[in-house]
């Protein structure tokens, strides 16, 4: 047992000093251990939330969060139900799609872990941007506009003028807060505005949200929950709005 956790500190610790590796990089540091017990090594620590287990490989918690102060904040908030939200969404994100990831915490977790496929997509956050980058299949576009210094999100003209000539196949869209009386919610008009315009543009649209933003108001509307297609979020919803979901005809994953 004292050599098996010794090994798992030892890889957390090599993630964690090259922020990214893959798995050749690790089975090259551990060359006496099996690729079973390395994989389920990984396993293992990802259901800690130690690493962030990804296709070939695994990255640190500390470059899944990005560089953002603001976001480093609210990552280490609902970790847990984050990630499990992002490794649900992967699913739903189709290759050879035009797809829009909206900016936020959750959303730079899936932008981190996103499968090296073929598709177009658009952000409105330059920490998703900078993941999605690295992806040798994808073509990845920032929305031109202001940058906010604390998420990283863009706004502004430019962003909009661009998303008008763009039609999604697929939304992700993240959220500050919801409630029966305010809808989908978010605190800034700016990103507001730009998140309206993407919803009006796509075919699919997918809400990340923790139930922790449930049952509460916001201040500026983003969408009612008749406007979704599919929420994607934790195993604590209640089942009252499990079942206003179920009325409205919404998925939920």
């Amino acid at each position: 047992m004292e050599v098996m956790e010794k090994r798992r500190n030892d890889i957390v610790r090599f993630v964690n000093e090259q922020g990214s590796v893959t798995f050749a990089q690790i089975k090259e540091r551990f060359p006496s251990v099996s690729d079973m017990t390395l994989r389920t090594d990984l396993k293992v620590l990802d259901a800690d939330q130690r690493l962030v287990r990804i296709h070939g490989g695994a990255k640190s918690l500390e470059t899944v969060t990005g560089n953002d102060d603001l976001l480093k904040r609210r990552y280490i908030q609902n970790t847990d139900e984050k990630m499990s939200i992002a490794k649900k969404a992967i699913a739903l994100a189709e290759p050879n799609k035009t797809i829009f990831i909206d900016s936020g915490s959750t959303t730079t977790m899936l932008s981190n872990i996103l499968p090296d496929q073929p598709g177009t997509f658009f952000t409105s956050s330059l920490s998703c941007a900078i993941e999605i980058a690295r992806l040798k299949q994808a073509h990845c576009v920032l929305c031109g506009g202001s940058i906010n210094r604390n998420s990283l999100s863009v706004t502004g003209a430019e962003a909009l003028e661009l998303l008008r000539n763009v039609n999604f196949d697929i939304a992700f869209m993240g959220v500050t807060r919801y409630s029966k009386h305010t809808g989908f919610t978010c605190e800034s008009y700016a990103d507001a505005q730009l998140k309206r315009l993407v919803i009006r543009k796509a075919r699919k649209l997918i809400i990340l949200m923790d139930s922790s933003k449930l049952d509460k108001e916001g201040t500026y509307h983003i969408c009612d929950l008749k406007d979704a297609d599919i929420v994607v979020s934790d195993s604590h919803l209640p089942e009252d709005f499990i079942q206003e979901c179920e009325d409205q005809g919404v998925i939920i994953q």
